[in-house]
């Protein structure tokens, strides 16, 4: 029987659900890691690796960007144990169910980054570096000093809406068993048959709300701190 819709319920909800809340913050916080690592090696190929090296790069890209991320979560979860098993004999299998999303969740996220910091690095004038090394920095001093702050500030909006689209894919985790937020809403309306489903689901939408709003204002402010001082070198 159909129950009618009870506003007060949303509300009921959202503790219990809140409850997954450090399981999502785990792979979100793991992703931007390994994802931001990936995604860095993976602009470096494509900027000063040899051909060879950024024509293996770019396909990749290419792959991940056109992958679902549900699809990328099956290959991963159902089908890294059995290759790494079949050709390494590498038995995975009881590894927490955690892990294979933050594998799933970096690769995906790796493509949109490595683009991302490829072009924000490309923007800064390349002039810049060449004048710090013409007053005796190295490489290196010059990428650190003067070119990262530059690109990792004008990389950072749009590293932050990457991030958020990533967020709401990782609400997938739950089809491979991940009781994260998401999963503790399935889990209720589970537990009540169907009842209480758009209640559950509207508090969801509320919870994801707020952690976009969070997640926005912190990628604001690292970017308004990492702006500070931090003003283009003007080259004659």
């Amino acid at each position: 029987m159909n129950r009618p819709f009870d506003l007060t319920y949303i509300w009921k909800a959202v503790p219990e659900i809140l409850s997954g809340l450090g399981v999502t913050l785990q792979f979100l916080l793991g992703t931007i890691v390994f994802g931001g690592i990936l995604g860095f090696l993976s602009a470096w190929a494509k900027i000063s690796g040899p051909k060879w090296l950024k024509g293996i790069v770019h396909g990749y890209i290419w792959i991940i960007r056109c992958t679902p991320a549900i699809v990328m979560m099956f290959l991963v979860f159902y089908g890294l144990p059995e290759v790494l098993l079949g050709v390494f004999n590498i038995d995975i299998n009881s590894w927490n169910r955690l892990y294979f999303v933050i594998i799933s969740l970096s690769i995906l996220f790796s493509a949109p980054c490595s683009e991302i910091m490829r072009s924000s690095y490309l923007a800064v004038n390349k002039v810049q570096r060449e004048a710090a090394i013409s007053i005796g920095l190295t490489e290196a001093q010059a990428f650190r000093r003067i070119v990262l702050p530059q690109s990792l500030v004008s990389a950072l909006p749009n590293l932050g809406n990457s991030f958020i689209g990533l967020m709401k894919e990782g609400a997938l985790a739950f089809t491979i068993g991940i009781v994260d937020i998401m999963g503790k809403g399935q889990l209720i309306i589970a537990r009540n048959f169907g009842g209480y489903s758009i209640e559950t689901y509207i508090a969801l939408a509320g919870i994801y709300w707020v952690l976009t709003l969070i997640i926005e204002k912190l990628f604001s402010l690292t970017e308004a701190k990492l702006s500070v001082g931090k003003q283009p070198v003007r080259v004659q």
